[in-house]
Parts: C-alpha cells; sequence; structure tokens
C-alpha cells in the first residue's frame, strides 16, 4: 500500500471532518470514562445513553428546533433526578439506574412512535460520525477544554470520593454534590455526541479505553495517559478500516477497543506480581 493510497480517505472533507472529530472526541471520553470506571458508574452512562430517545420526544413535544439542546437539558434533569431519587432509597444504585433507563427509554420510543415518525430517528441507534459539521467541530473543541478544566479543578475531590466517602467527607470534600456535578457533566457530554457515536455505542467508547488502560498501568498518570491513546489510536484506525472496508465507523472502533482490552487483560494477568 502506497502512501497515496493510504491518505486517500483525506480527499474528502466528510473524512477530514470525520478524523478532526475523532482527535477531540476520543480524548473526552478516555478522560472521562477513568472516572466512570473508577466510580463504577459503568451502569449510569449506559442508562443515559439509552434515555437520548426521550430527550429527543421531549424535544418533539415541546417544539425545541435544536434536538441536542433538548437532549442536553433533558439530561442534566435525568442525571439529577436518578442521584436524588438514589440517595433517599434502600435499594442498590443498579436497582434505580435500570428503573429509570427503563421508564425513559420506553417514553421516549412509544413517544416517537406516534404517528410513525421513529423511522426520522433510528439513525441515533448508531450514530454517524460521517455525518458532522465544522461548527460541530467547533463545539466539540469547546467540550474538550471544558473537560479538562473541570478535570484540573476536581479530579482530585471525585478521586477522594471515589476511594472513600468518609475520607472525602472529612477533607471537606461533599461527595454527593460532586456525584451530582460529575453526573451531570457526563450526562450532558453523552448527549452531545449521541448523534455521532451512537446510543448503542457509545458506552463502548467511555468504558473500554479505562477499563484496557487500567489493565496495564501501575499509576493514575499513565492510566489516564493510556486511556487517551487506547482512544486515540483505535479511533483514528477504526476510521481509516472502515473506510476503505466500507463498513460503519462505530461498531468499527469499538471492536478495535475490544481487541485492546483482551490483549491488556492478557499482558496484565502474566505480568501481575
Amino acid at each position: 500500500m502506497n502512501a497515496a493510497f493510504a491518505i486517500d480517505f483525506l480527499s474528502y472533507a466528510f473524512m477530514r471532518n470525520a478524523l478532526i472529530a475523532i482527535l477531540i472526541s476520543t480524548p473526552i471520553f478516555a478522560l472521562l470514562g477513568t472516572m466512570v470506571v473508577n466510580k463504577k458508574m459503568a451502569f449510569f452512562s449506559d442508562a443515559i445513553g439509552h434515555s437520548a430517545l426521550c430527550g429527543i420526544a421531549v424535544g418533539v413535544v415541546f417544539g425545541f428546533t435544536s434536538r441536542s439542546l433538548s437532549m442536553v437539558l433533558f439530561a442534566i434533569v435525568f442525571a439529577v433526578l436518578l442521584n436524588f431519587v438514589k440517595d433517599r432509597t434502600t435499594y442498590g444504585a443498579d436497582t434505580i439506574i435500570s428503573v429509570f433507563a427503563s421508564v425513559a427509554m420506553s417514553l421516549g420510543l412509544v413517544l416517537l412512535s406516534i404517528g410513525g415518525s421513529f423511522n426520522k430517528y433510528q439513525s441515533y441507534l448508531v450514530g454517524d460520525i460521517l455525518s458532522i459539521s465544522m461548527y460541530e467541530i467547533i463545539m466539540l473543541s469547546i467540550c474538550l477544554v471544558l473537560v479538562i478544566i473541570f478535570w484540573i479543578i476536581s479530579y482530585n475531590k471525585l478521586s477522594a470520593d471515589s476511594l472513600s466517602r468518609s475520607l472525602a467527607r472529612s477533607k471537606g470534600i461533599n461527595g454527593k454534590i460532586y456525584d451530582y456535578v460529575f453526573s451531570a457533566f457526563v450526562a450532558v457530554v453523552i448527549m452531545f455526541s449521541i448523534r455521532w457515536i451512537g446510543i448503542l455505542l457509545i458506552n463502548s467508547l467511555i468504558i473500554l479505553p479505562a477499563a484496557s488502560s487500567r489493565n496495564i498501568s501501575r499509576n493514575t498518570r499513565t492510566y489516564h495517559l493510556w486511556s487517551v491513546i487506547l482512544a486515540v489510536v483505535a479511533g483514528v484506525a477504526g476510521l481509516i478500516i472502515s473506510y476503505y472496508t466500507s463498513t460503519p465507523t462505530g461498531p468499527m472502533i469499538i471492536l478495535l477497543l475490544g481487541g485492546a482490552f483482551f490483549v491488556t487483560f492478557v499482558i496484565h494477568a502474566f505480568t501481575k506480581d
């Protein structure tokens, strides 16, 4: 394969936009994923993704012209309300999350199916990174900056709370408040990106880089570094492979990340002390 053939995909504007979007979005999910894994929130982020249809439906019912805006607003309410109920019940977190996710997704399906209009929203299930525009890339860039700022300000506090809420409280950290803020932040990022990544795939893009990195990392710095590297490499490789094999980009990226997880798991199994 010569160099000209290898970069042939860059001759198309939509492929260049998709490449830029992947280079921006994968670090976002890789960073957030490290804390999602630490705080055992994989089920929560999956629930947020599956509730996206309800966010779209709410926008349709109330006449929102921007689906992204309706989904983001819904995500914030969903995350805050879920945490509020979870903190005030004796049920396990997985039970409450399952209740919220099931109701939200079912309500979204019902509302969007009225009048046979659900077909218009099926593209949200697997996403389409190739349809991203330059304006949306700029919005993603702003999102990356906000994630980095949030990380600098809140990472140590979130880490302390994930280790022990009692420890965090002894250091003057209100763990519940940070849970609310982080949950809402994750929800907003997921909803903002759902159209390009897809409802069925977005949680995998959050969890797999962090889980793979955790297999081979010995400290916090390498944990974050490997998570970002694996996400970016899989994202770019998945885009290129999908272009030359005429396969969906999102699923190809997830397959590569899944492969990375099993490889790093084997490395961990044979090198652990």
